[in-house]
């Protein structure tokens, strides 16, 4: 039983991808000339835990468009917490990532060099590669109306 119970564990935790220095890079190069919505949150920021069940119904409106999540939290997390709070909020499914450098300062600089680390914090990008930052509580409307153009 415990065999068991350490594979499922093992299972969820593959899911949420570590977000090491280069990672960011390799993320925007996948998504290259597509539109894409990362939305940066932590399991130690409350607004963040609040909205994510939101975030599955915005994911369920718009299942074909391209949105990553990344756990910022200033002192990384076990990737197995992180999978396991996505996944009950249902959004199990959808591409996270997790940091997993200690020295999260440089992380946050690779993703955007003003960004000090506040959370809740969402990035619109155009297939052009323009940036919109949103941060604070995530604006569902303003979400939702960019999705709906890309």
């Amino acid at each position: 039983m415990l065999g068991f119970f350490f594979c499922a564990q093992t299972a969820i935790a593959a899911d949420v991808q570590p977000f090491v220095s280069g990672s960011w890079q390799d993320m925007r190069t996948r998504y290259e000339n597509q539109a894409l919505v990362v939305h940066l949150w932590g399991l130690t920021c409350a607004p963040c835990l609040t909205e994510l069940p939101q975030w599955s119904k915005l994911r369920d409106t718009f299942p074909d468009k391209n949105l990553a999540f990344i756990a910022a939290d200033p002192v990384p997390m076990p990737a197995r917490k992180v999978a396991t709070v996505l996944s009950r909020a249902g959004l199990g499914e959808i591409e996270s990532w997790n940091f997993a450098d200690k020295f999260t300062t440089r992380l946050r600089f690779e993703i955007d060099p003003t960004w000090h680390g506040e959370l809740p914090r969402t990035l619109l990008i155009d297939a052009d590669g323009t940036t919109t930052v949103l941060p604070g509580v995530t604006d569902w409307k303003v979400i939702s109306d960019w999705l709906g153009a890309h």
